[in-house]
């Protein structure tokens, strides 16, 4: 019974430090990373402790709350200009930028068949086509960029619906508010339904998605360890499994 006392007293005491030393970060999420953020922040919980407390928007949206005082500690946005601007605004840690995934642009549709190409687009069979606000979401610009190296933008605009992140772009065509839209690969991850063409990268400028730490997380264990931990194999097989390609990859 003594003994059994004595290890249950180090078991708390081991408990009780681990405790102490877990810490939480919140995150400010690019939507289009929604799925592997939150399966990353699980394995990141399960291997260190920490608590990774995640919101997700449109990265022009959580730049200008970031400027104006939000309490986040870590950034995980759709494109490398805005983290790169909060580090010149002295709002972020320089060395602690670095691009953790690229994304990749998608048109896709429920349909099976509906979706063969930029035939697609040039046919404009449809009547909706959904994209993410291009101010403020970097695959609604990569869209854009998209249609105009088609020549097709003029003529598409009068179809599109507008979401104001890459989720509500997906959103639309799931709820069949729109038959096509152009989405993140990362979203159609499990899903072989309908049809699709993943949309070639001559078309438009490579989305290269940078995590930045905060100036108001330099402190935070869990945020530093965020940074670290995305950086490690764990979470670039998990963003990896999610259609990304890796920095550094063709």
């Amino acid at each position: 019974m003594k003994l059994f006392r004595t290890i249950a007293g180090a078991a708390g005491l081991l408990l009780a430090f681990t405790e102490a030393r877990a810490a939480q970060t919140n995150v400010a999420v690019a939507a289009n990373f929604t799925d592997a953020a939150k399966e990353i922040a699980a394995l990141f919980k399960q291997k260190t402790g920490h608590e990774a407390v995640l919101s997700f928007g449109a990265s022009g949206q959580f730049y200008t709350q970031i400027a104006q005082g939000a309490p986040f500690q870590v950034f995980l946005s759709a494109d490398e200009s805005r983290p790169k601007k909060l580090v010149e605004d002295g709002l972020a840690v320089g060395d602690s930028r670095f691009t953790y995934a690229i994304g990749k642009l998608v048109l896709w549709s429920k349909s099976p068949g509906a979706v063969t190409g930029e035939e697609t687009l040039k046919a404009a069979s449809f009547a909706k086509l959904s994209i993410c606000n291009p101010a403020a979401a970097p695959y609604g610009l990569a869209a854009v960029e998209t249609m105009k190296a088609l020549k097709l933008y003029d003529a598409l605009k009068p179809k599109l619906v507008e979401g104001a992140t890459i989720t509500q772009a997906y959103q639309f065509v799931e709820t069949g508010n729109a038959e096509v839209g152009f989405v993140a690969l990362s979203q159609l991850t499990g899903i072989d339904a309908g049809s699709r063409w993943v949309v070639p990268q001559a078309l438009y400028s490579p989305i290269r998605q940078d995590a930045v730490l905060l100036k108001t997380g330099a402190g935070n264990e869990a945020a530093s360890a965020l940074i670290s931990f995305l950086r490690g194999p764990e979470a670039r097989a998990i963003i990896e499994k999610y259609g990304y390609v890796l920095d550094g990859q063709s």
